[in-house]
């Protein structure tokens, strides 16, 4: 029967590039993986972060296997390229950072036993990502497994995939699951569907198709409903290994006027993008912090998330089953084509399908990002693309395909028209001014191709919650800014409903260490939460205002404390449908309403003012102050010599 030993305590780091004979005696740092080596000075700003080979060095006391069976070491994520030594021998090399990939140890593992592992984020024309606005992180920043098997057992050896594929179907009021079985050795896979509950509903061979009656469908937020494949592999009658995986049945389509749908009914997609990053210890995440992700994730009411820009934990593609969230999982084939990294992004995008196939949350693949960034070898960039987009089809024909275009991409852009649907990263408003401009690019496109399906994959604007302004302007990167952006945006996106998804850029802030910009250089900071998760933007609470079903009010500009002039203007973001604004227990009139989202008060400043906004049972507080000058700590200051941002 299969065993899993988890090795993550216990290793030697090493931040040099040491040959194997000198591994044991040269000094190190003591540490448990998930690790990565760029959690400080990825994240400082410059671009001029440690990108190189380091040693991983772990002893382990070889686990337990059975009579002919077989031990693999199993890597859940290693950026971005690593050679795998065993006692001496080399046992594997992989080159993509993001997924998961394994080795057979059989036959060189020991009573104990000595691990290096030399990881590498070095510059490389050979390996994606390498030009992109985020840090590459280098390190073993996700688990390190031992997997005991019988001499038969599911597949371990195919692109770090599970073993078992899962197809579910939904027809009409009829729903199938086919489950493939992939087999090392002899036996014949019996699989098991089971409710939510654990009860079985139904069960066949591998191959099937099985009929659950009355089936409950995966349906979003709503009712991510789960059932669970067990596949039993048998041998002579008995068990000799097991897999068990969970899968919902759902329908979904793209329509280009209609936009998403799901489960027959139109479900507009309207989320949030995520990357993966917290401070100090960059991509090291523990699932405490992927649960976190989810939590404020569903708070906010987002029903869809953009993985980007590259594969994700598989904990927290389970999060994403769990929640109801459909998801768009991507690859880091971004910003600049590579040609001699044509065969490495194929790698990567089959890891990817294999790995993950079995989510429900998954409905659409994406092949690439901002590819049209650099201009050089765009015939071999076309080329590929139609050559993903088939492989994608080939190996995931019950899913969509998509990409996301730079702004700069032109509508007649021939790598706009290779996948099922498309969306663009467009940031009209802040990288560009005008607000409007949003509505003019939706519209000419949808005039030009009305049989094309559109979506926003990216916009956003810059916000550090400690800059604010009486008149926000672009690229002061203040929160009032950022707030009255995303705004706009909600309104703009009701305006246009035939678009099948909107993201905003992003979820969280990140770090993107070539980057200087708000005053604390190596972030971007278009997050709608700060990168340490503890502070929500206002910009947080006008979607939460829209999307979200949980009662609540919040004032917006509380962080705006110290206010000059004689009156100013107070927003409310509830989604109560009425609030009532109370200045030093004085009810203020409302002045405006914007969608029964945003409520416009303003008041005439006196030298302390007590706000208190009231809908039903919901309250929020806060205090301003009036002062003679505007407060200096409140203000960006740009040096024009360099561009630089700085406060």
């Amino acid at each position: 029967m299969r065993r899993i030993t988890n090795i993550n305590g216990g290793w030697k780091f090493i931040k040099a590039n040491v040959a194997p004979e000198n591994v044991e005696q040269t000094e190190g740092l003591e540490i448990d993986v998930p690790y990565t080596w760029n959690g400080k000075d990825g994240q400082d700003g410059g671009g001029d972060y440690y990108r190189g080979t380091c040693v991983f060095l772990k002893h382990f006391a070889a686990p337990q296997v059975e009579k002919n069976g077989k031990l693999y070491i199993e890597f859940k994520g290693v950026n971005s390229s690593c050679k795998v030594m065993l006692n001496g021998k080399e046992v594997a090399s992989h080159d993509g950072g993001y997924s998961t990939f394994r080795a057979d140890i059989t036959d060189i593992v020991k009573e104990d036993n000595q691990l290096i592992v030399y990881v590498d984020n070095s510059k490389t024309e050979k390996v994606y990502p390498q030009t992109a606005d985020f840090t590459f992180y280098g390190g073993i920043y996700r688990d390190v497994n031992l997997v005991a098997v019988s001499e038969n057992h599911f597949d371990l050896d195919f692109f770090g995939a599970p073993g078992i594929a899962i197809t579910p179907t939904v027809c009409g009021n009829e729903c199938k699951v086919k489950v493939d079985a992939y087999i090392t050795g002899e036996g014949e896979a019996e699989i098991i569907i089971c409710d939510k509950e654990g009860k079985e509903v139904a069960r066949g061979k591998s191959g099937e198709e099985i009929k659950v009656e009355n089936a409950t469908l995966w349906d979003g937020v709503e009712n991510p409903y789960l059932y669970t494949a067990k596949a039993v592999l048998k041998v002579n009658g008995e068990e000799a290994d097991r897999i068990e995986k969970r899968f919902g049945f759902r329908s979904f389509s793209i329509d280009p006027v209609k936009g998403f749908i799901l489960n027959g009914r139109v479900y507009p997609l309207r989320g949030v993008c995520r990357h993966q990053d917290r401070p100090g210890i960059g991509n090291a995440l523990t699932r405490a912090m992927h649960e976190e992700d989810i939590a404020i994730i569903k708070e906010i009411g987002a029903n869809t998330l953009r993985l980007a820009h590259y594969q994700h934990d598989d904990y927290f593609y389970d999060l994403c089953d769990e929640a109801g969230l459909v998801v768009w999982a991507e690859i880091p084939y971004i910003s600049r084509h590579m040609p001699e990294a044509n065969a490495n992004a194929e790698s990567q995008m089959k890891e990817l399908i294999y790995q993950q196939y079995n989510h429900a949350c998954i409905v659409m693949w994406g092949v690439s990002n901002e590819i049209t960034m650099y201009h050089k070898h765009k015939k071999d960039m076309l080329a590929f693309h139609k050559k993903l987009n088939d492989l994608v089809h080939k190996l995931d024909p019950t899913r969509l395909t998509t990409l996301a275009c730079f702004a700069m991409c032109g509508f007649t852009n021939k790598s706009a028209h290779i996948t099922d649907v498309v969306a663009w990263n467009l940031y009209l408003g802040w990288y560009v001014p005008g607000f409007f401009l949003n509505d003019l690019w939706i519209s000419f496109f949808h005039l030009l191709y009305p049989k094309r399906c559109l979506g926003y994959s990216e916009y956003g604007a810059e916000c550090m919650p400690n800059l604010h302004s009486k008149h926000p302007r672009r690229g002061d990167n203040s929160e009032e800014y950022q707030a009255n952006y995303h705004e706009f945006m909600l309104r703009c996106f009701k305006r246009h409903p035939y678009m099948w998804g909107t993201y905003v850029w992003n979820m969280f802030d990140f770090a993107a260490d070539a980057r200087n910009q708000g005053g604390e250089p190596g972030m971007n900071h278009k997050g709608l939460v700060t990168f340490d998760r503890k502070t929500r933007k206002d910009s947080f609470y006008i979607y939460k205002a829209y999307w979200s079903k949980e009662k609540f009010v919040h004032i917006s500009g509380k962080r705006f404390a110290n206010r000059t002039g004689s009156s100013t203007t107070v927003k409310v973001y509830t989604n109560c449908g009425n609030v009532e604004l109370y200045q030093n227990g004085k009810k203020v009139e409302c002045r405006k309403i914007k969608d029964g989202h945003v409520f416009i008060f303003k008041i005439k400043m006196l030298p302390e003012n007590e706000l208190r906004a009231v809908s039903g049972d919901c309250v929020d507080e806060c205090t301003l102050k009036k002062v003679a000058k505007p407060d200096p700590a409140y203000k960006l200051h740009v040096h024009s010599e360099t561009q630089s941002w700085q406060k």
